[in-house]
């Protein structure tokens, strides 16, 4: 007798009047929100505009979308296309069915798109988008627990996930949960990027790379774990696979990146960053000590400095120096003492 278990909801869909709200959907939407209001915050503070991640978004989002159900139904074509099954039911994606990898992968083709109408680099956006991206994924984790799908092996842990449905095959009963695994795995990874991020001002792409190196190496093990149908080669899961090879590629490109292009971006948006010496410039114009060049006090007071140093009403600049013109004796014409005013 199961004493604890995660409980799987009654159903997938809750009907708003005549608009059908799907768990899934609702899961995804949240996860695209998360990502770009993160995204935003953190390209701001690398010197970007507000509103610009929003705007790449417009284009990665629906090529996310495209790229992954592509790569789902074509890595799980028997799904859709084998005998007894409508191939039309590859189009309604709110049954789930989303491939990470298709999705990252087509998703980056979009961002370029946006990020090139914008004249901005393309891996300072992915920089700043990663761990929203991360949380994304946490959140879109969800929509499998709503139609009770990929989950794992069979347990009678605590924390089991209870599959009521028998659909598709669905055999009832507790099995890992797989999605929370990765749910939990995917916030650890945004974590990870924006410590390493701070620690060590990863710029060029490699905050991006990071968070895929690190996702990879929890996909890894979770789809290891996981029961439903999938293709094999030499006895390992195909995603399992892609994980391998993905992780593999994003650590090369972390050591060639660091070696080729060290540090971070100056200049992530043009027009959007500060010149460099405007902090200087502002600090000459209040008269802050140590930032106005000689003489530059009595000019903007309307004052020439004279050739020895003093001002034309000849104050001298020494700390305590007073006008001694008033002070000076003057002959019976009126002439200063030792002036040489006759030259």
């Amino acid at each position: 007798m199961d004493i604890a278990f995660i409980p799987s909801p009654s159903r997938g869909v809750l009907n708003l009047g005549p608009i059908p709200l799907r768990g899934y959907a609702f899961c995804i939407i949240l996860g695209v929100f998360l990502a770009v209001w993160i995204g935003n915050r953190r390209w701001i503070a690398r010197g970007g505009r507000a509103g610009t991640v929003a705007d790449i978004a417009v284009w990665a989002v629906p090529f996310g979308l495209v790229g992954g159900r592509l790569y789902h139904v074509i890595t799980d074509y028997q799904l859709y296309f084998s005998e007894g099954r409508d191939w039309v039911d590859a189009f309604k994606i709110w049954e789930g069915g989303l491939g990470i990898w298709g999705a990252i992968s087509l998703g980056a083709v979009g961002a370029w798109i946006g990020a090139r109408r914008r004249g901005i680099p393309l891996p300072a956006y992915a920089d700043a988008v990663a761990p929203g991206i991360a949380l994304a994924q946490a959140a879109g984790r969800w929509g499998n627990w709503f139609n009770q799908e990929l989950y794992g092996k069979a347990t009678d842990l605590p924390w089991a996930l209870k599959i009521t449905s028998s659909d598709d095959g669905r055999v009832p009963g507790t099995y890992h949960p797989t999605f929370l695994y990765e749910s939990l795995w995917c916030i650890g990874v945004a974590l990870l990027v924006v410590w390493a991020d701070r620690r060590f001002k990863l710029g060029h792409g490699r905050a991006f790379a990071l968070y895929v190196a690190a996702y990879c190496a929890g996909r890894g093990w979770i789809e290891y774990m996981r029961v439903d149908e999938a293709h094999h080669v030499l006895g390992l899961r195909l995603n399992v696979w892609t994980a391998i090879l993905v992780f593999a590629a994003a650590v090369a490109y972390i050591v060639v990146s660091a070696r080729l292009r060290p540090g971070r971006e100056e200049i992530v948006e043009p027009g959007a960053a500060p010149a460099e010496g405007d902090g200087a410039a502002a600090k000459s114009a209040t008269g802050e000590p140590g930032t106005a060049k000689s003489g530059d006090a009595e000019t903007a007071a309307g004052e020439k400095p004279g050739r020895d140093g003093t001002g034309a009403s000849g104050r001298t600049r020494g700390t305590g120096s007073t006008d001694t013109s008033a002070d000076e004796p003057t002959d019976k014409n009126g002439d200063k003492a030792g002036s040489s005013g006759k030259g």
